[in-house]
């Protein structure tokens, strides 16, 4: 049997990391600017990532939720202290579509209603109801162009308004800071007003902080910055720091049942585990200050190099926007450099998604390797 082939790939094969460096499998060592799409959020091989998960693996690794598993209240408690956000109650899964599909049920479930509002340049996922309301038309079977979906354009209050007025809105969802789309963001008085209008017409907010959460944007979430209060939030990528896992964060207003949502593996062991083990190092650590002030550093040594044309983003969700396409000079910086960097829909724009425990020094590798190459 082969792969079934649906990935570009760089020729790289790593095979050890630690922090924020890769090793291949020729012992060649790269510096990690991207975490696997914003996957590492406290560093490859944390030493108490490793030791925890070890530990637990050694106890019990998996059971279904079928039975009772105190870690998982655990984990939605520390989230919840953590995060400022103890007012929610938490639907843990396995993946961020996963996480967003569930969010858009437990909307419908709510409102009776079906029509979702989303917004250009948008990624939500990758399975049906997610991909439906993704802005991208070639990642959408046939299957995916059923479900009722409005798209609009960002910072637009009227034309959201009148979207709403329809009454058959069960949800809008938003990123909190859009990823693959290309760092594009609502202002705070778009998130003001989105969130008004949802309580005027009755449809849920949904904020998406799959890439943008877990203190990705200096905020543990990057809706925080706009003084909101969703009713649903979704997270995924950084929670696990590589173990795949995902969460749903539903305000306490929004009441459960019984079979309303369910998953095999999700909130297992090892995964509740994993995310107590990184809420404790961003915790211990002080990572959200770390984000902050390596940000600001990163952005003042930016601002030197003139082949940069605009940089968006915050935190460590940065994008480096050029005037030409940015393929070849990912290409360099991985072969000639060794440094890995993320794309987007944007091929003008490099992203920058490192582990929140990067360092000044290993920014300054990256802008002396940028300046070299551009």
């Amino acid at each position: 049997m082969e792969l079934f082939e649906v990935y570009p790939l760089y020729d790289v094969t790593p095979v050890k990391a630690l922090g924020s460096t890769v090793w291949d499998k020729n012992n060649q060592q790269y510096l990690d600017l991207y975490g696997g799409h914003g996957v590492i959020s406290v560093g490859h091989s944390h030493p108490k990532y490793v030791e925890k998960l070890t530990a637990q693996l050694n106890k019990i690794g998996f059971y279904s939720n079928a039975v009772q598993n105190p870690l998982q209240q655990q984990l939605a408690g520390k989230l919840g202290s953590v995060s400022n956000c103890e007012d929610y109650n938490l639907f843990l899964c396995n993946s961020g579509t996963e996480a967003n599909e569930n969010a858009l049920k437990v909307a419908s479930f709510v409102t009776g209603k079906s029509r979702v509002i989303s917004f250009e340049n948008s990624f939500h996922g990758r399975t049906s109801a997610s991909v439906s309301i993704t802005d991208n038309k070639k990642i959408q079977a046939t299957i995916n162009r059923f479900n009722p979906v409005t798209i609009l354009p960002l910072n637009e209050l009227f034309l959201l308004e009148k979207a709403l007025e329809k009454g058959d809105v069960c949800a809008v969802i938003i990123e909190g800071i859009q990823g693959v789309g290309g760092l594009d963001e609502g202002t705070t008085k778009f998130f003001k007003g989105m969130e008004q209008l949802c309580w005027k017409y009755e449809a849920l907010l949904i904020v998406d902080e799959i890439q943008s959460g877990y203190g990705r944007s200096g905020a543990f979430f990057a809706y925080q910055h706009h003084q909101i209060k969703p009713d649903i939030v979704t997270v995924a990528k950084g929670m696990g720091n590589g173990y795949p896992m995902a969460g749903v964060l539903i305000h306490e207003t929004i009441k459960a049942s019984l079979g309303m949502l369910g998953t095999t593996f999700g909130g297992n062991h090892l995964a509740c585990v994993a995310g107590l083990a990184v809420l404790e190092i961003i915790e211990e650590e002080g990572l959200l200050k770390n984000v902050t002030d390596v940000s600001n550093y990163f952005v003042r040594q930016v601002k030197t190099i003139d082949a940069v044309k605009n940089i968006k983003g915050k935190g460590l969700m940065i994008g480096l926007e050029f005037e030409n396409e940015v393929g070849d000079l990912r290409r360099k910086l991985i072969y000639e450099e060794h440094i890995f960097t993320g794309g987007a829909t944007n091929k003008k724009m490099l992203r920058i998604l490192p582990p929140l425990n990067i360092t000044f020094n290993e920014i300054d590798v990256f802008i002396t390797a940028l300046k070299k190459l551009v």
